[in-house]
């Protein structure tokens, strides 16, 4: 499946259950202890720094882009499919949702303080996420933060990722230290990282990365 039919294929995807998932899932960190913290760790970060807004890209219906806006950092959402930028903008109307792929981010570059990709990037097609890693790099200021939330592989040792029958579109288990790989190479270093295991009615484990933009480095 080439790039542009799987970005198809999930937009559409999306697009079709876009109520009933705004409904079960619309600030999906708020039930989880942990990556309520982290997400909550990263805004201050990226506030206190003063380097930019936050783009949360694959927002769907925007509850923590909300979430990120009350936590003091000016945010908006981005999301691929046209059906969650319309429940976010009737949910949070003070608030900016645009659509846009994160292949293609209509965001000049190093103009971001952060960028939150929160299980954004685990429908795209392996061979494409280097390509979405640099989108982030571009965007983001010399000391901007991207923090990433997505499905682990159980075991790094075997650095494929792993597709999986995810409820709406095909999906990937993504192995946690290819991704920091893959975010190294494209120009973020490594700030911190955690696993954890799956929380009641959850099948996998959970990765999370926080990287940075160097100050000093060059766009990739």
């Amino acid at each position: 499946m080439t790039e542009s039919s799987s970005q198809d294929t999930t937009r559409a995807a999306y697009d079709a259950v876009a109520p009933l998932y705004a409904d079960l899932f619309r600030d999906s960190v708020e039930g989880q202890p942990l990556d309520r913290a982290l997400v909550t760790a990263f805004a201050e970060i990226v506030r206190d720094a003063g380097a930019g807004p936050v783009a949360d890209l694959g927002c769907g219906p925007g509850g923590v882009t909300a979430r990120l806006a009350s936590l003091g950092v000016t945010a908006f959402g981005v999301d691929a499919s046209p059906a969650m930028i319309e429940l976010a903008r009737q949910a949070y109307p003070d608030l900016r949702f645009d659509e846009g792929s994160m292949l293609a981010l209509d965001i000049a570059d190093g103009t971001l303080g952060g960028v939150l990709s929160w299980y954004s990037i685990i429908h795209t097609p392996p061979a494409d996420l280097p390509l979405i890693f640099e989108e982030f790099a571009r965007v983001l200021a010399p000391g901007g933060h991207v923090l990433l939330g997505f499905f682990a592989t159980d075991d790094d040792s075997h650095p494929s990722a792993e597709p999986f029958d995810h409820k709406v579109s095909l999906a990937y288990r993504l192995p946690v230290d290819r991704v920091a790989e893959l975010a190294s190479e494209a120009g973020l270093t490594e700030v911190a990282r955690m696993r954890r295991g799956p929380g009641e009615g959850e099948r996998f484990q959970h990765g999370r990365l926080l990287a940075r933009r160097g100050r000093g480095s060059s766009q990739p």
